[in-house]
């Protein structure tokens, strides 16, 4: 694996920092800790510039290279889940009910280590904004950045992220031009009916038929409305009604997962759950009220980018090494709406076999830092060459 030499010379250093910030983990926007430590170390590296307190915990820092050229971002994301470690490792969580489940600790050392490198050589033009982002599992930390004014404030013309994925071989890129991760949806569902004794269902307007006849009359809008060419998924999470076996309920409240690329998929989506739910409502004699929180937009690279992004990554893991069109994924990501402002590519690195993320056993593989740390650098170099 041709990682950079220098930045092999301090793999251990990249380990030790991910490790710390695995023992420290943090949710959401309240990654205080996380980006002290991380703007402790850029300081030790002598980067140009720290702005601190962006989406409240978030970080843009410049390394200035030499001469005048354009900027490039390059993004990790930082926080935490809220799930109980079972890795059973030395350097385990040590906050109950908190742990890096999803890999951001070993996101935030391999930028670390590029930033380390980039600020000894400065073998590039223009200048590099190194994003180190909260929030990117509850809170979309991303758009509140893109809100806050990084990309116009720092001159940003094109960025880059890497997120690990377990069960591909280690050190292996893979990524794809155009979609890459869905658009994300989320709608709550409370249907009202009135409630009463269970063995007079005819004195009741009973929500229980209602929820049930909804759960599965959404599943037809994948089957039925939507182009079977183009990637959607309508999935019914939660259902929750009833307190007792002899009790019918006044209400019961269902909870769906609504996924896709498309926008105009994404419209159709939305309009055919309202009018599903709200037409089983009706013929069950029921109110809806529906909540339709409209999330993260779909992840887009451009193509462009992307073959160049696929380019560089063979630089540091062969030909073989790199999938460039790989397929889809049908989870979300918020740098989606760094995406959406600006040209770029956002890529997955194998961390080999281990727990899947979000899970309770899952742990970074920090053999995979050094190699998306030699990526973010040789990116550099390559976009803006002296």
């Amino acid at each position: 694996m041709p990682v950079l030499n220098r930045i092999a010379d301090f793999a251990p250093e990249m380990t030790a920092w991910r490790r710390h910030l695995h023992q420290h983990p943090e949710l959401s926007f309240d990654c205080h800790e996380t980006a002290a430590f991380v703007a402790a170390r850029l300081r030790e590296f002598g980067v140009d510039e720290i702005h601190e307190g962006i989406a409240r915990t978030g970080i843009v820092a410049i390394i200035e290279g030499q001469g005048e050229g354009p900027v490039i971002g390059l993004r990790a994301d930082m926080d935490a889940l809220p799930i109980t470690e079972a890795t059973g490792a030395e350097h385990a969580s040590t906050r109950p009910g908190v742990m890096h489940a999803c890999g951001h600790d070993g996101h935030t050392a391999m930028l670390l280590g590029a930033a380390k490198y980039l600020a000894e050589t400065r073998r590039f033009r223009g200048r590099v904004a190194l994003i180190f982002q909260p929030a990117e599992e509850d809170g979309g930390g991303g758009n509140v950045m893109v809100q806050e004014g990084i990309l116009e404030r720092f001159g940003i013309g094109e960025v880059y992220a890497i997120h690990n994925t377990p069960q591909v071989p280690l050190g292996r890129f893979v990524t794809t031009p155009g979609p890459i991760m869905a658009a994300v949806d989320t709608a709550w569902v409370t249907l009202t009916g009135r409630g009463g004794h269970g063995a007079y269902p005819h004195d009741c307007i009973d929500p229980i038929p209602a929820a049930v006849a909804a759960a599965a009359s959404l599943q037809t809008i994948v089957s039925r409305n939507v182009n079977p060419l183009m990637e959607a998924v309508v999935s019914v999470t939660e259902i929750h009604a009833g307190t007792a076996s002899n009790i019918i309920p006044g209400t019961a409240r269902l909870t769906a997962t609504i996924r896709s690329f498309d926008p105009e998929v994404r419209a159709l989506l939305k309009r055919r759950f309202h009018e599903i739910v709200e037409g089983t409502a009706a013929a069950h004699g029921v109110t809806a009220g529906i909540t339709y929180d409209w999330g993260y937009p779909a992840t887009v690279n451009d193509p462009d980018k992307t073959a160049f992004a696929a380019a560089v990554a063979r630089e540091v893991a062969g030909a073989a090494g790199v999938e460039e069109h790989g397929g889809r994924e049908m989870g979300a990501e918020d740098f989606s709406y760094l995406l959406e402002k600006r040209p770029g590519a956002y890529l997955f690195l194998g961390q080999g076999d281990g727990a899947g993320l979000h899970h309770a056993a899952y742990d970074f593989n920090d053999e995979a830092a050094p190699i998306g740390a030699s990526f973010f650098a040789r990116l550099v170099e390559r976009a803006q060459p002296l």
